[in-house]
């Protein structure tokens, strides 16, 4: 009987013994789950702050960086905004041949253009350099070289330009219709005296422009001289909608040949480049005489038909007095086989090409250009062309140009057969 009590006394003071060791033992756990999770906590939040130092120092260095953009050519802009710049450039690749008659002519292969562009922004003004390394080395080939910011409702140009007349003649190289421009502009009518230096001003937007540009009469590679000159051109397109651009223009020159100015002079290339060439009339160099002109423009891209025409009467003053008057004019249009629509460019008031959809685009083109000496006798030329432009992508373009030249003066009617690869970029 005692040894019963005794082993009942001694298993209930072990089963006691055991209570309090589980009764510890569930307390340390739980101590250490509170441990384990505050420890968890304190990692989650360590974690997320080194994330947000990370974040924040990528942030900081990617702001610093400069943004970077290749679609459709290279541009560069700095962190800051304050300056960008863009590279660009054109190939144009021609080769000639000559149905000759009474001139002498040498057909073959040039490059026609051969640019490297440089443009950009430098806190708020515009800057644009253009090299034509097919125009000669150094000075030879300089094209724009100007500065340019936004004043007022316009923009501002300083440096060396193309003086605000001719539509044709503002076109850019990579969008004429044919390989060359007609006789209505530095082509013809001003003769060596595409690009200018001096001041420009020009409005555009919406349903006008209005431009005006006072200059010497020096281009980068020639001497300086007192010449100086002024133009002025206004546009507008009294209808401009998706399908649709009818445009009217209207521009005057005046240049005045004073000290050092080379000679002024209007020239007709009548079967194309590197053909033979028809002097219409000229100003002699240094007289203080005067070359004055007024133009009109009239244009119409309708669906996938486009028509534009030029006219210019200009006075040559000559040595003894008086003048001879100069009138020329020109008549082109196209038909894009392949559809589209050339679009109307509302800051410049010319037209652009059309976009060009997969598999590329055909376009016909043809013109008819006439330069006439109205008190020489027969002191005239004109040029007829037929074209075809094939578009393979909007930056590579394959043009044939048949040019049937006719001189008055010496009654030589060469023609000419010429294809150009084109690559702007």
């Amino acid at each position: 009987m005692r040894i019963s009590v005794l082993a009942l006394s001694l298993l209930l003071a072990s089963g006691a013994s055991s209570a309090a060791f589980a009764q510890d033992s569930a307390s340390e756990l739980a101590a250490l789950r509170q441990q384990i999770e505050a420890l968890q906590a304190r990692l989650s939040e360590l974690e997320a702050r080194e994330a947000s130092r990370t974040t924040t120092a990528q942030a900081s260095e990617t702001a610093s960086m400069p943004k970077v953009e290749t679609r459709g050519g290279l541009k560069v802009t700095s962190a800051d905004g304050n300056a960008e710049f863009s590279l660009g450039g054109r190939i144009h690749f021609d080769a000639y041949a000559f149905d000759r008659d009474l001139a002498s002519v040498t057909g073959g292969t040039e490059f026609r253009r051969a640019r490297v562009t440089l443009a950009g922004k430098a806190h708020g003004w515009e800057y644009k350099l253009e090299q034509d390394f097919a125009g000669g080395s150094n000075l030879d080939g300089l094209r724009d070289a100007y500065i340019a910011r936004t004043l007022g409702p316009g923009k501002l140009t300083i440096g060396q330009f193309k003086p605000y007349r001719s539509m044709e003649e503002l076109t850019s190289s990579n969008e004429i219709l044919m390989m060359e421009r007609p006789f209505t502009s530095a082509s013809g009518l001003y003769s060596g005296r595409q690009f200018q230096q001096g001041l420009g001003y020009l409005v555009g937007g919406g349903h006008y422009t209005l431009g005006a540009s006072l200059f010497t009469l020096r281009a980068a590679p020639t001497a300086r001289n007192e010449g100086i000159g002024f133009a002025a051109r206004g546009t507008w397109a009294p209808v401009n909608d998706e399908d649709r651009t009818v445009h009217l223009g209207l521009s005057f020159s005046d240049e005045n040949s004073n000290q050092g100015t080379p000679t002024l002079s209007a020239v007709a290339n009548y079967a194309g480049r590197r053909g033979p060439s028809q002097t219409i009339a000229s100003v002699t160099s240094g007289s203080s005489d005067r070359v004055r002109s007024l133009g009109l423009e009239a244009a119409a891209s309708i669906g996938a038909g486009f028509v534009q025409a030029e006219y210019m009467r200009a006075d040559f003053g000559q040595p003894l007095g008086g003048s001879q008057t100069v009138d020329a004019w020109y008549v082109q249009g196209s038909w894009l086989l392949t559809g589209g629509h050339k679009p109307y460019k509302t800051g410049t008031g010319v037209f652009g090409s059309a976009k060009v959809p997969a598999g590329g685009a055909w376009e016909l083109t043809a013109r008819h250009d006439r330069i006439k000496n109205q008190d020489i006798s027969g002191r005239e030329a004109s040029s007829t062309l037929f074209g075809v432009n094939y578009y393979v992508n909007p930056q590579l373009r394959f043009m044939l140009n048949y040019t049937r030249g006719d001189n008055e003066v010496t009654g030589d009617n060469t023609n000419q057969y010429a294809l150009r690869t084109q690559l702007s970029f």
